[in-house]
């Protein structure tokens, strides 16, 4: 394994399955944790666990004014940290470029998806929006942090509660209802699900650090709830022919479907009778 890393995963991948003992299309265990016992100061909050990467996502709302060419819209400001504490691999300091693109990939993911629309954060034509800031931070990084960040976003949103601002039309000042509060309005439910491309043939889902590292490349496909594309992220790497990427999509809406029943079942959980 030290000396012929690569030559070592392939004698497992020719009996179809991978050294942690998991089949090729098998997902490590995923688990979720939704609202005060992630982050107490967050308006939100998600932990969410994929094997052992390790991701936590805090939402905070503030207020703001629109900017002038969208007076109509409030802001949604993601934000992905790889710390030194979660890999050897990162160093403290700025982000590093795989941070940048975690981030960009994430902004991305919530524009395309629309999963909330940024018309619905607005108060007051031209006065007053929301701004929501979402850190993603990674805790443990072993792979596949694309799919563990998105689940976390979408996890913190879905606990995210706003309360009622109203501006007072004699002052002209905003005055903020902690007593009512109302969920975040979330139109469309992404879920990633990434591959990794071996030997420029095999797919093999959920990677892991040091498949990563191995694979000739990588994709991951964002779909919703409905089954539609949102987007499709493959930095370079080894070519996929049409096949390959409609059975990555085809096990991206299965895996849909799974990440979606665990949200719904933790959600229900935590929900006061």
């Amino acid at each position: 394994r030290t000396v012929e890393p690569l030559e070592y995963y392939r004698r497992f991948l020719k009996e179809n399955c991978r050294p942690d003992g998991r089949e090729l299309g098998e997902f490590r265990t995923t688990t979720v944790n939704i609202g005060k016992c992630s982050i107490t100061t967050a308006d939100g909050s998600a932990l969410v666990k994929l094997g052992n990467t390790t991701v936590i996502c805090g939402i905070k709302a503030e207020l703001a004014a629109p900017a002038v060419d969208s007076a109509n819209k409030g802001y949604i400001v993601p934000n992905v940290e790889l710390p030194s504490l979660c890999a050897e691999r990162f160093r403290s300091g700025p982000p590093g470029e795989e941070a940048q693109a975690a981030s960009q990939f994430i902004a991305d993911v919530i524009e395309n998806s629309q999963m909330i629309v940024k018309e619905d954060l607005c108060i007051a034509n031209g006065k007053l929006a929301w701004v929501l800031y979402c850190d993603i931070i990674c805790l443990d990084y072993d792979g596949n942090l694309l799919d563990a960040s998105v689940f976390a976003l979408l996890a913190a949103l879905k606990n995210v509660q706003l309360p009622l601002v109203t501006i007072n039309e004699e002052t002209g000042l905003s005055e903020v209802n902690l007593k009512q509060k109302n969920p975040l309005i979330i139109r469309k439910h992404p879920v990633a699900t990434s591959f990794a491309i071996f030997d420029d043939t095999l797919l093999i889902v959920d990677p892991t650090a040091e498949e990563e590292d191995l694979a000739t490349g990588t994709v991951t496909i964002v779909t919703d709830e409905e089954g539609r594309l949102c987007s499709v992220h493959k930095p370079g790497g080894s070519p996929l022919t049409g096949a390959k990427l409609q059975d990555c999509i085809t096990r991206a809406i299965t895996r849909h479907k799974e990440v979606k029943k665990l949200i719904d079942k933790v959600i229900k959980s935590i929900t006061p009778k």
